[in-house]
């Protein structure tokens, strides 16, 4: 797989059915299928747990919520320890040029959510923004925020 723009990982990586290859998510507590896309997700779970302590219990990783009466996924949400989501991450492949699109699906899931930060990433490129609802606009960040300043 491509190197990506996150520290080194070791990841537990194994063969299963057909060959496919398989990543254990930590969050989800399984094996999942190794795809471009859930390379990028497990960096990112990683690098928010050791870098920027984001508990692992407090991570939901593609659960589904209905917008305008339609399922959808979201690859990632953060929440605090009294269950308010605070951060949507939408993880894209490698391979995918990130543009106004993935922060806009970010900003569709978050209609109902609420939180206060938006994270897009490919691994290789990172944009995270605090929601600013008094103006209703995207302020960009630097970097991404660890746990204590998304909790507050």
């Amino acid at each position: 797989m491509q190197h990506l723009n996150f520290p080194e990982f070791n990841f537990n990586l194994r063969e299963g059915q057909n060959g496919r290859k398989l990543i254990f998510d930590p969050a989800r507590k399984r094996y999942v299928k190794l795809t471009p896309e859930e390379w990028v997700r497990q960096h990112l779970i990683n690098y928010l747990t050791t870098a920027k302590n984001v508990p692992l219990s407090l991570m939901a990783v593609e659960n589904g919520l209905k917008i305008n009466g339609m399922l959808q996924r979201f690859d990632l949400v953060i929440y605090n320890n009294t269950g308010k989501a605070m951060m949507i991450a939408e993880c894209k492949a490698f391979s995918v040029k990130l543009s106004t699109d993935a922060m806009f699906q970010a900003a569709r899931y978050n209609m109902n959510l609420k939180v206060d930060y938006l994270l897009i990433t490919n691994g290789l490129d990172h944009h995270c923004a605090h929601v600013d609802y008094s103006t209703g606009s995207l302020n960009f960040l630097e970097d991404i925020p660890d746990y204590k300043q998304l909790n507050k």
